[in-house]
């Protein structure tokens, strides 16, 4: 669980400027817009933003995790560790699910 926090918090960081180009790309025009969206119709661009929103999405989730654990000092044992990290993988990646069919287009 620890790595992976670490895993999803060092991909954000380093595309940060990348996700940040891409934003401000996609709000100076409507042509370019229309650029940043046959950006984003390529299968690659589309795995790519599926694993920084699983990054997201999992980091979020441990986040909430931890914060939850620095406020309930009875959550911190090893028993309750096992079980919340569960619960941030199973919500984490069901979170990615729907994000998942929404990127290629099932909804």
């Amino acid at each position: 669980m620890s790595i992976l926090h670490r895993v999803s918090g060092a991909l954000l960081f380093l595309f940060l400027p990348f996700l940040l180009f891409l934003f401000d790309q996609s709000l100076t025009s409507e042509l370019s817009f229309e650029v940043f969206k046959g950006f984003l119709s390529n299968i690659i661009v589309k795995l790519i933003t599926l694993v920084l929103a699983w990054a997201f999405l999992f980091h979020f989730c441990a986040g909430i995790r931890h914060l939850l654990m620095d406020t309930n000092h009875d959550a911190v044992s090893k028993e309750k560790g096992k079980s919340t990290s569960i619960v941030v993988f199973v919500v984490s990646s069901l979170l990615t699910i729907a994000f998942a069919a929404k990127l290629f287009g099932a909804f």
